[in-house]
Formats: C-alpha cells, structure tokens, sequence
C-alpha cells in the first residue's frame, strides 16, 4: 500500500521494531548519512557495488570500468514466454533441468534515495545470473520453469513463529522498513519472499517426485540467515527450510543440505538443530566467531537426537580457494552425505566465497562451483536442488551460476582429474573437524589419523601465493561482522575506501 504524504513521515522510515513497540527506544539513523561526511567525489562501481574516488579510471575491487554493466537480461525476459511449464499437476514427461524464477523477486529493494550507496543485495543479481543463462544457450532451451506461487502460511509456520510470518508480511504497508540495519524490506518484499519460498518448496516436491531429475531456484530475497523468530543478514524467509520440510511431504526421509555461502547460515542450523532426517552441513569463513554472523564453530554438532548432523567447517581465514573447497569435500563432505545417504541434497549456493565478491573476500573460480557442484551431484541418486542465497559481484555470480547450471544438465567437469593443494590453514581445520566429528560418523576415523600423520610434512604454497597476491581477507575480522550493522559496515569498511589515502583494504559484511 502506498503511502501519502501526510503519513510518509511516520511510516516510511520505521523500522519494525519501532511499529509494533518491540522495544522503547527509538531507532534513530540520523547519524548514519553516508554522503554527509565525504570529503571527496565518488563513484560506485555497478558490478560489485564498491566505492571508489572519482580520479581512479576503474574499480579498485573487481577492477571493472565506471558505468560497466552486466547486459542480456531482455533476451531472457522474452524467451521466458517460450519456455515449456512444468508443475505436478501436468501430464508432461520427467525433464532433467528446472528454473525457479519470477520477476516479481526483482521489486525487492532498498530505496536509494533513503540510502544512496548501493545495497549489495540488489535486484541486478538476478538479472546477472539470467542473461548468463541466456547467453550460454542453456535457457530456455535446456530447461522448463516453475510455475510461480507464493508459499502459504500454513507452510512457512513449519520453519517460522507466527510472529516472524506477521512481520514480514507487514511490510505491505510500509514504503520502507529495516528488521536490522541491513535487513530491509519495502512494500514488494513479502510477496518476494514468499515467491522466493514457494517455488523453493515447489521445486524439490517436483525432485522427490521424480518429475524433475534436478533444479535451480534462481530466487531473492535469500533466506539462509532466517531463524525461527528472525530476519536478518539480508533473508527474510528460510527458503532452504522450506525446501527441506516439502521434500518430506512429499516423500523424502532423509535431506542433505550443503551450505557453501561464505556466511554460516545460522537460520537453518537453528531450524533443525535437533533434527537427525535433515543434515546440515556448511563451510564458511568463521575466524574464531569474529565473521559475520559469528555461528558456525566446529564444536556446534546439533543437540539432543540431532548430535551429529550439523557439521561445520569454519575457515579461520579470507583468501580460500578452490583446493581448500574441493579438500574439504572429499575429505568430509562427501564421506558423510555417502553414509547419510540422503533421498534429496539441497544446496544453499552462496556465491560470495567467489573471486572478486566485496564481502567474502575469497577465492573461488567458476570452475570451483562447478567441481563442488558435480561431486555432489552423485549423492541422492542425482536428486539436487540448488537455491540461490549471497554473491554480490555481478560478474562472479553470474558465471559461477551458469557452471553449475551446466553441471545439472549433465555437462559437469571431469572429477577423476582434479588433484587438490590444500593450505596449511585449510589442513588444520579439516582436522580439526574430522577430530570432533568421527564420534558421529566413524568413516572419519582413518582419514583424521593419516592427516594427523601427514599434518607435520605438509608445506603451503598455495598460502604463500595468497600472501603474494595480497588478498583482502586474512586475519581476524573486525567486530561490526558480529553485529551485523550495515551503518559500521559503512563508518568502517566503504567510507575509509573513499578517501585517497585509504583505497586498500577491508574485509566482510553481514551477509548471506
């Protein structure tokens, strides 16, 4: 609902908190006006949203040109009426590849003219990852879509408090609103997330069904920050919990669900903490709890009957790459999804462990996601959903979600020929995994006594190239990532960025 004049200054700007009188005081961001205290002109680059001073001809952090744009999206826009529908309720014959998608999940933004630097959680990323798909000849040739619905709230109250559902779906009426000081909604957002979660739960209903062998849910706002009873970190709706619970009505027994998003998705831990029929497992950047949202330790295995099934492989630095992903998968992903042995895995595809993304400061190449992509692949009987969750460089998204697209539909890599470096660092933590973990699933057992064996002989050099290239990223991460401030994030990270004498440097974002 629109908002007029007379009641914009009332409802505009409030936060949630402020309207349904959650606390007292009110939450005031007069203080945070980025552009009252620049003391140069700036540019932000339209590929990873980073700022850079005026005088500087191309990014500083994904080195693209100003006014550089990711184009394409209209030739997917007019070859979506070409592409063929699928839904459980149809006759059609079982295809290999689904898409989730609709463009209402695009109306889902941050007003600029409140915040005018760029939210890195933007409509574009959709766009991006579109026209990649487009322009490789993969849709709509190559897969059939989804038929759009918004989830009921009958679903949602299986993964959400009724309270949660209610706040979310209040942005209605609001032009604006913020659950965190980066966690916004408008009026567009409910029906977003909602759309977001829907086609998540209509896609792996479809999977476990046997209509369709694999999916990607091309979907925002993401959802693995999403607990019970909160949004934050840019999520709104867990749509990988949702995803989960609909696999199992509709016949799963048991989920796997890998989380590779740079951030640990607290949300779903939360969800099914206690749960032994869903699996989590998640690698992320942790730094001994100071990476945003500071959950994730590898002590953190799950309670009561769900000991065991979350697993966790905290990163304790920036920089990882391919070799120290795809390690940890042989090592520790795949050995426990074998003997989890999963009817569905889910896939929470966070793209912004990705080369070049401004808040997770790693290292991943397309190629990497495809390899994770294709290994998984195995697992389930072929039975993977992918869902979209963060990745915030235009660029790096986009290929790296046409990759595993292309994995799905059968043009993955050749596994047998992948030969890993793992890091020092990345050797240490896997150990350090393989030690708690193999009390729950003793096929660790041999692997963490031949690392421990090895761990003494083994050199770095893929940390010594890091260092060389000077990565952002390494070392402990500054306290805003715990809070997950958007308004610190700026004071700390962006702001210094602007300023000629400070054009190196920075690390995370709360974020998917």
């Amino acid at each position: 609902m629109a908002v007029n004049e007379e009641s914009e200054g009332e409802q505009a700007g409030a936060t949630l908190e402020d309207l349904f009188f959650f606390n007292g005081e009110e939450d005031d961001d007069s203080d945070w006006e980025p552009a009252s205290r620049l003391v140069v002109n700036r540019w932000f680059c339209l590929n990873c949203t980073m700022p850079n001073v005026d005088k500087i001809t191309y990014c500083m952090n994904c080195r693209e040109l100003p006014g550089s744009v990711v184009d394409g999206y209209d030739v997917f826009k007019k070859q979506i009426a070409q592409t063929a529908l699928l839904s459980a309720d149809t006759g059609l014959l079982p295809v290999s590849t689904a898409i989730g998608f609709d463009e209402r999940m695009l109306l889902h933004s941050e007003q600029l003219e409140v915040k005018p630097n760029p939210h890195p959680e933007r409509p574009d990323r959709l766009r991006a990852i579109a026209a990649s798909l487009a322009a490789a000849g993969i849709f709509p040739s190559k897969c059939a879509l989804v038929p759009p619905r918004e989830i009921t709230k009958e679903e949602l109250l299986m993964v959400h408090s009724p309270d949660h559902i209610e706040s979310v779906e209040q942005t209605k009426n609001m032009l604006y609103s913020y659950f965190t000081s980066d966690t916004y909604a408008n009026g567009h957002s409910a029906c977003a997330a909602k759309l977001a979660a829907g086609l998540c739960a209509d896609l792996a209903s479809l999977i476990v069904s046997g209509r369709v062998r694999n999916g990607f849910a091309l979907v925002r706002p993401p959802g693995h920050h999403a607990g019970v009873k909160q949004a934050m970190g840019f999520c709104l709706h867990n749509n990988a919990a949702v995803a989960a619970l609909a696999a199992k009505r509709a016949g799963a027994k048991k989920v796997l669900i890998v989380d590779w998003d740079v951030h640990h998705g607290n949300g779903t831990q939360e969800i099914f903490d206690g749960d032994k029929t869903v699996l989590y497992i998640s690698l992320h950047r942790h730094e001994d709890g100071n990476f945003y949202p500071g959950t994730g330790a590898a002590h953190e295995v799950g309670v009561l009957d769900g000991q065991g099934f979350s697993v966790n492989i905290p990163w304790s630095r920036g920089g990882v790459g391919d070799d120290d992903y795809i390690f940890a998968f042989q090592t520790v992903v795949l050995p426990i999804a074998s003997e989890f042995a999963a009817d569905i895995t889910i896939i929470s595809a966070g793209f912004d462990a990705a080369r070049g993304d401004p808040l997770g400061c790693c290292d991943v190449t397309p190629t990497g996601y495809s390899w994770m992509t294709s290994l998984l692949a195995g697992s389930s009987n072929g039975r993977l959903l992918v869902i979209l969750e963060g990745g915030y460089n235009l660029r790096s998204i986009s290929s790296s979600a046409t990759e595993v697209v292309k994995v799905l539909l059968g043009e993955g890599p050749n596994r047998a020929s992948f030969v890993v470096s793992p890091s020092k660092e990345a050797l240490s933590t896997v150990s350090q995994v393989l030690k708690i973990q193999q009390q729950f699933w003793p096929v660790l057992g041999p692997t963490y006594a031949s690392l421990q064996a090895q761990q003494g002989s083994v050199s770095s050099n893929h940390s010594n190239e890091l260092k060389k290239r000077k990565r952002p990223g390494g070392g402990p991460g500054p306290f805003w990532w715990k809070m997950g401030s958007k308004r610190l994030l700026y004071e700390a990270l962006i702001e210094p960025r602007s300023r000629p004498r400070k054009l190196k440097g920075s690390t995370g974002s709360a974020a998917p």
